[in-house]
């Protein structure tokens, strides 16, 4: 009898250890950016935790304890770690990125890389542009020195909330069109963006990627990333997935 209950035992576990890991690309076709493996390099400086806020002694910094496996990902004690780019490419997707920055902190989400939508700590601005929270960032020369050559697209409105608080962007991404030659037929844009609750871009065409980028050759599909090499910024609850293409 005992053998016959062992036998059972271990039948079950054995059917348990073979249960596959779970889908990294569930039903609802969200990828989780929160892990490692997803990134084509991956800066062992990361901190995770499970809690973040700002440094009371310096406010433009963020502090944080480190925990294994936390859901929440800090870039490092100096907020200057490379940025993160996604191993995989896409083309028309959805994003969703809750994030917290320090003071005087500047992060950005990146489409194929190069068409960035701004994370710049302009709470209570009034006079908006491509440079403030949740706007499409300004063409760009690195020579003679960094600066912008446009104002980029602002957001309608002014959704960032203080430094220190969590925020959450929803971005449905439009990629340019091609045709069988490989010529532009269509810009690509920000069919909607939400910040914090409130739409800040509606079918907002991109002529060009943004930045020092805008000269770039284009292509229908490209790498997500995540700036993180320009101040202290804390990322959690990242994902992405395809969005229907029209």
């Amino acid at each position: 009898m005992r053998a016959a209950i062992a036998g059972v035992l271990l039948a079950a576990c054995l059917a348990a250890g073979s249960t596959p890991a779970a889908d990294p690309k569930p039903a609802d076709g969200w990828t989780d950016l929160m892990r490692p493996d997803v990134w084509k390099k991956f800066d062992p400086g990361w901190i995770t935790t499970d809690a973040v806020r700002l440094d009371p002694e310096k406010m433009t910094r963020l502090k944080a304890e480190k925990k294994a496996n936390g859901p929440v990902w800090v870039n490092g004690e100096k907020g200057r770690l490379p940025d993160l780019v996604t191993r995989e490419g896409f083309g028309d997707c959805e994003v969703h990125v809750e994030f917290l920055i320090a003071q005087r902190s500047n992060s950005g989400i990146k489409f194929h890389a190069v068409y960035e939508v701004q994370i710049l700590d302009t709470f209570g601005k009034k006079d908006l542009s491509g440079d403030s929270m949740g706007g499409i960032y300004p063409r760009a020369e690195d020579k003679p020195k960094y600066h912008h050559i446009d104002k980029g697209i602002a957001p309608r409105v002014n959704a960032a909330r203080p430094a220190g608080e969590w925020q959450t962007l929803d971005v449905v991404w439009k990629s340019p069109r091609f045709d069988a030659k490989g010529e532009k037929v269509a810009n690509a844009a920000v069919v909607r963006a939400v910040l914090n609750g409130e739409v800040i871009h509606e079918n907002q065409e991109l002529k060009t990627p943004t930045g020092s980028n805008w000269n770039k050759k284009e292509t229908p599909t490209g790498p997500f990333m995540l700036q993180a090499d320009h101040g202290p910024v804390a990322f959690r609850n990242v994902r992405i997935r395809p969005a229907a293409k029209k």
